[in-house]
């Protein structure tokens, strides 16, 4: 008998058309498309399994007819399976290959599968294993965020120096509407300022952000408790939403902006690649005009675009807006040295004399900088100006008794007693300052340099810098670390009488 094997529904279509139509086998077979010995054998085969008439094998379950149709035969060998589990832990160790492992099967299977097959196993179990969870993304739910690894580029005009700038990537979970922008950075200012403007080009915002481990946005990875900036978590509690930082060397995590950042590469990057830009802003006005097109592209998968799935479902599901765009935030610790200002930058700032040696906040905008101790303000300064130090009178212990220890009059009887030259120098830094207060840090930094070197030794230190003009505690630091206080003082010559000689040509040389 022919073992030529059709589908169950093929084999009841011949069944009906003999039994029930009553064509011969050639019609038959002509119109189901087979041959005239397929229709023959399934014929047999029934015959031989009992089943005499259409309805018959109707009522039967398709799996049933099949085993009647198609009985196995009991000559297949049993092998045993190999432990594929046990295959992947020891190829992990060094040296060990499929070749090894096949082996050692063997050695306790004998009758058990070769090489080729034992193979396509261990390949199966890979494939299982690596089975990946689909994930279902909610309209308005989540931002996927994320840099491009490849970059653009700016030339200067003037002398042809190429710069890499970054590429910033945001994608939407439930539309996969993207944003894209380039920044000079991936600095805390650059990373929040595009988060605020992929907000504003959405029109709303999605209530969770997921970002990548960078340091911008997350100061600590960790997938249960990660430790988010706290100028980033300030931007995003601004606009209602929290992050959900990506799990560590876990890309599938945010599967929608990795496969965003290629889109980017290949329908903006790529498009822009034989442009040459000069400014950021004309990089930005090209990049858009990019994402207009990439938007508006069909996607085979959803049969529409990423706009008009956006604005059928997703635009409708995000938060609103705040009434007032946020403004972005630099956070910084510090401690209130005994001159009772911190640094920031390149300035100082004042705090209320008080609080010398506390530890405190500062946060700064673009235009002011704030100053927290323990969550309360305790003073604010403009950001810029022409003056190293931003001192707000109220902050200075004018009549202060516990600061009055360190004023003016002390540290320049202190520097007395090491010499003259040590009592000028620190009298004109005192002198030179805005605020006799803002000197004594480099002062008492002159004074402290005795207990080292010693007095004489500072001594001649202060005065070789008053000859010089240097009036600073790192100039005293420097002649003291290098021993040129041993060396005699530079001498001033006097002005000398005009040369007189036959080679030098007077005023009258030039007349015509």
């Amino acid at each position: 008998m022919a073992t030529e094997r059709i589908s169950m529904r093929k084999s009841l279509e011949i069944l009906r058309a003999k039994w029930e139509l009553g064509l011969s086998n050639r019609q038959t077979a002509q119109s189901l498309g087979l041959s005239p010995g397929t229709v023959v054998n399934v014929l047999s085969r029934a015959r031989a399994a009992g089943v005499s008439s259409y309805a018959a094998a109707c009522a039967l379950d398709e799996d049933v007819l099949e085993a009647l149709l198609y009985p196995t035969t009991p000559t297949t060998v049993e092998r045993a399976e190999p432990d594929c589990a046990w295959i992947h832990r020891e190829r992990a160790r060094p040296g060990v290959t499929l070749l090894l492992l096949h082996m050692e099967y063997r050695q306790q299977h004998p009758d058990g599968y070769g090489y080729t097959a034992f193979c396509d196993r261990y390949r199966a179990y890979l494939k299982r294993r690596g089975v990946s969870m689909r994930q279902r993304h909610i309209a308005g739910d989540k931002l996927f965020v994320d840099y491009s690894g490849k970059k653009p580029s700016l030339v200067n005009p003037s002398t042809g120096e190429v710069t890499e700038v970054e590429l910033f990537v945001a994608v939407l979970g439930g539309s996969n509407y993207t944003y894209a922008e380039a920044t000079h950075t991936q600095q805390v200012p650059d990373f929040i300022g595009s988060h605020v403007r992929a907000f504003e080009f959405f029109g709303g915002v999605s209530r969770a952000v997921v970002p990548d481990n960078l340091k911008s946005g997350v100061t600590r990875a960790c997938f249960f408790e990660p430790s988010i900036q706290r100028s980033y978590e300030d931007m995003l509690r601004h606009y209602g939403a929290a992050a959900l930082p990506a799990q560590k060397y876990k890309p599938k995590h945010k599967a929608k902006v990795e496969v965003g950042v290629q889109i980017a590469q290949r329908w903006i990057l790529a498009r822009l690649r034989n442009r040459v830009f000069h400014t950021l802003h004309a990089l930005n006005e090209a990049i858009a005009e990019c994402l207009l097109d990439l938007n508006r592209r069909l996607m085979r998968e959803y049969g529409k675009s990423r706009v008009e799935l956006f604005e059928a479902t997703e635009r409708a599901a995000l938060l609103p807006l705040p009434s007032e765009r946020f403004d972005a935030t630099q956070w910084k610790k510090a401690t209130v040295n005994i001159d009772y200002h911190v640094v920031f930058g390149p300035r100082l700032y004042s705090v209320p004399y008080r609080h010398v040696h506390e530890v405190v906040w500062l946060c700064a905008t673009a235009t002011l900088v704030q100053i927290f101790l323990r969550g309360r303000r305790i003073a604010v300064h403009a950001r810029h100006g022409r003056d190293r130090y931003s001192t707000i009178p109220e902050h200075m212990p004018s009549a202060h008794q516990q600061y009055a220890q360190w004023s003016p009059s002390r540290i320049l009887a202190w520097a007395q007693k090491l010499g003259p030259s040590t009592h000028a120098l620190c009298e004109a830094i005192l002198r030179e300052r805005p605020h006799p207060e803002q000197g004594f840090r480099s002062c008492l930094g002159i004074l402290r340099l005795a207990k080292k070197h010693g007095d004489a030794r500072v001594e001649q230190a202060c005065a070789r810098c008053l000859a010089v003009n240097a009036r600073s505690y790192r100039s005293v630091e420097t002649v003291l670390k290098h021993n040129l206080d041993a060396q005699p003082l530079p001498s001033v010559e006097p002005d000398r009488a005009p040369i007189e000689h036959e080679n030098v040509r007077g005023p009258d040389y030039f007349i015509n």
